[in-house]
């Protein structure tokens, strides 16, 4: 993606199957499961730019011993900074006593981060200020060992007010109204709820409270806790959390919307945000890891028993195919063959929009992450040049050189047109230096593109069109094109996500910006206060009986109507080339994506109730001039 946009969170979770010693004794280091979650983590930094932490508990420490450990930091390179403090306190002991290190009784009584069940998480924020009481792990503490929770996830809930009231109602009075403090305290309750019915139990069966704790943490029945704790979430997640006698948990959404995949073996258990990670971490095959069923949690009990339970009713599977596009790293096989196929279905579009004149047009890619879907594209015209190469050979009367040799030296034109000069872009510090600087963001390559040659550029994503405007074309421009098409492997983005992706005003999305120019150019303008009138009026409805109105605002218009309206909004003025702008089509998202189906940005149709109400409520934050968040 050529603009700027929040990403996802990142979750990893390890536990070690086998006791510290064992993994001493076998790889020579009580780091074991630290360095896997380094590896998981780094793996899966693209995910989280601006903050992250690390969670450990360890098992069967006396009391007296710290069992918890914890470091979160918000610095550019913030899981650097963590490992390193982690590393250091390992270092300090190799460095006086390295046989100490091969003790793993005593390394967990006096070394921190020991544990063997560990949690980390890179935090790309959606909400809130960039600090480091909204990094994740979230901690909740107690004396009671099975009373501590750590939590941490890649969600965003859409009715956290709801749940905020709730909250008080119990009695509670929560710090802030935070969706990740929201869930932790919802958890908290029931988990309090739960080891206090099983205290009194035993307590009325003459048991003494040392031994009541053992019990408790052999009894506590973690799939109640997380029914009850969830029954009102509505949004998009994948929640880890641990509890502090050794439990742990990750839980999908009923939807799937947030992705979480799991591995297990004889000596350990991971969950991650992505596949591949594991792939790479654990060397195993894709074949051997697995999705968390949506609504359901995988628990891993203190004793090593692994689990996935039902928690929430599955409702009809809607992953969000923006992971697929743009989120996670394109090496998982299927995630590469879809981003492929991306490229490959505009591929008629492309040639439709260029007359078919391979000859005189040059294909090339913004940014980097639109490299794999621009392979597909490149494979759609070589098949499409395939047809029209067996098609001259047999209508040629006498099969002979030098012509043959022309038709089969026939090809796309592929070149590097632009790099990112990301120095650059982190000194543009303030709107008055960007005017000119950002157009100089991206480097070209020059004397590639000849004076009447088609220029196609592939991006993954188009969602506010600013940078386009404000650099690439004029970029682009400068190398003396007759036209520029600028294709996006994803369609047009018209409605806000609530579930993960901090897209929340409809006042930014270019595609939104061109369907009111049609309104106001076809004297349409009381459509637009018409759907506000209906948005309002659902503000009073059921949760269930709220609908998407805002999808009224493009019925009157084509896809194709709105890509040349936005085609023309994007072109700078004094640009001399033609300026075209191709979307990939519902179609042909669904035909690349087949199995992730989450693409309320693109069509409006939300899978929860939620969701219908944070785009009414979007649209009447622009239509009222309120330029806030809308959930």
């Amino acid at each position: 993606m050529s603009e700027a946009i929040k990403h996802e969170c990142g979750i990893a979770l390890i536990r070690l199957r086998k006791p510290l010693q064992y993994f001493i004794d076998k790889y020579g280091t009580p780091m074991y499961g630290l360095n896997k979650l380094y590896l998981l983590m780094e793996k899966q930094h693209n995910r989280g730019q601006d903050g992250a932490g690390v969670a450990t508990i360890k098992f069967d420490v006396p009391p007296g011993t710290r069992y918890i450990s914890r470091y979160r930091s918000t610095s550019p390179s913030a899981i650097k900074e963590i490992f390193g403090k982690i590393n250091d306190k390992f270092a300090n002991v190799h460095n006086k006593n390295p046989e100490r290190l091969k003790d793993a009784e005593w390394v967990k009584r006096h070394v921190a981060f020991s544990g063997e069940l560990l949690l980390g998480h890179l935090r790309y924020g959606t909400y809130g200020g960039n600090s480091i009481e909204n990094c994740h792990p979230f901690l909740r503490q107690n004396n009671w060992i099975t009373r501590n929770l750590v939590v941490a996830g890649n969600f965003n809930l859409t009715n956290v007010d709801e749940l905020f009231q709730h909250l008080v109602e119990l009695g509670q009075h929560p710090k802030e109204k935070a969706d990740t403090v929201t869930v932790m305290e919802k958890i908290g309750h029931f988990l309090d709820r739960e080891v206090e019915n099983i205290f009194h139990k035993y307590k009325d069966l003459g048991h003494s409270n040392e031994e009541i704790t053992g019990l408790i943490a052999r009894d506590l029945d973690i799939q109640k806790i997380l029914k009850d704790a969830s029954k009102k979430w509505d949004g998009g997640y994948s929640m880890a959390g641990m509890f502090g006698h050794g439990d742990a948990f990750v839980l999908r959404d009923p939807n799937g919307i947030r992705p979480a995949h799991w591995y297990m073996d004889d000596e350990v258990v991971v969950v991650t945000s992505e596949r591949p990670q594991i792939m790479t971490a654990f060397n195993v095959p894709a074949e051997k890891i697995q999705e968390i069923k949506p609504g359901h949690a995988l628990i891993i009990r203190k004793n090593g028993d692994v689990l996935e339970k039902q928690v929430r009713t599955p409702k009809e599977r809607k992953s969000c195919s923006f992971e697929r596009i743009y989120f996670s790293r394109g090496n998982d096989k299927d995630i590469y063959q879809e981003r492929k196929n991306l490229g490959r279905q505009l591929t008629p579009s492309v040639l439709k929009s260029i007359d078919y004149d391979l000859k005189n047009s040059v294909f090339s890619f913004i940014p980097n992450t639109a490299e794999v879907a621009f392979y597909g594209m490149v494979e759609g015209l070589h098949h499409y040049l395939n047809t029209v190469k067996r098609h001259k050979i047999l209508t040629m009367e006498n099969v002979a050189d030098p012509e043959l040799s022309e038709i089969l030296n026939m090809q796309p034109r592929i070149e590097k047109i632009a790099l990112k000069d990301a120095k650059l872009r982190t000194f543009i510090t303030s709107d008055s230096q960007r005017g000119d600087m950002v157009s100089h963001v991206y480097d070209t390559t020059y004397g590639v593109v000849k004076p009447g040659d088609n220029l196609v550029v592939l991006d993954d994503s188009i969602v506010r069109g600013t940078t386009l405007r404000q650099s690439i074309i004029k970029i682009l421009d400068r190398l003396g094109p007759k036209k520029i098409v600028i294709v996006s492997s994803a369609p047009q983005i018209r409605y806000p996500d609530c579930y993960g992706i901090d897209m929340a005003k409809m006042g930014d999305f270019i595609a939104f910006q061109a369907a009111v120019e049609l309104i106001r150019e076809n004297h349409m303008d009381d459509l637009l206060d018409e759907v506000y009138a209906k948005a309002k009026e659902q503000e009073s409805y059921p949760a269930d009986k709220v609908v998407n109105v805002v999808k009224e605002v493009y019925q009157p218009f084509t896809a194709e109507d709105i890509s040349k309206k936005i085609s023309q909004l994007l072109t700078p003025v004094g640009i001399n080339a033609e300026v075209e702008i191709i979307y990939q089509s519902i179609e042909g998202l669904h035909n690349a994506c087949p199995n992730n189906t989450g693409d309320w940005y693109f069509t409006g149709n939300y899978p929860t109730w939620g969701g219908n109400r944070v785009v009414n409520r979007s649209y009447m934050n622009y239509m009222e001039g309120k330029s806030v968040r809308a959930y």
